[in-house]
C-alpha cells in the first residue's frame, strides 16, 4: 500500500470514528437536556450514583483529550 493510500485509509477511518463520537455526544446532550429521562420528583440516591458514574467516565475522556488529571504532563 502506498503512503498516500495508507493516509487516505487512515483519514477515512478517523472521519468514521469522529462521526460515531459526534452521534454519541448528540445523544448524551439530548439525554442531559431531558434530565437523563428523570423527573425531579423521582430523583433518589440511585440516580445520583448513576449520574456520578457517567460523570466519571466522561472525566476520563476529557482528561485524556485535554491532557489533564492523570494524563497531565
Amino acid at each position: 500500500m502506498t503512503k498516500s493510500r495508507n493516509t487516505a485509509s487512515a483519514l477515512d477511518a478517523f472521519v468514521a470514528k469522529k462521526a460515531e463520537i459526534d452521534a454519541m455526544l448528540e445523544r448524551i446532550k439530548a439525554l442531559s437536556d431531558d434530565h437523563f429521562d428523570t423527573s425531579p420528583d423521582e430523583i433518589n440516591w440511585g440516580h445520583v450514583g448513576t449520574i456520578s458514574h457517567y460523570a466519571e467516565l466522561l472525566k476520563r475522556i476529557t482528561d485524556a483529550a485535554f491532557k489533564e488529571g492523570e494524563h497531565a504532563d
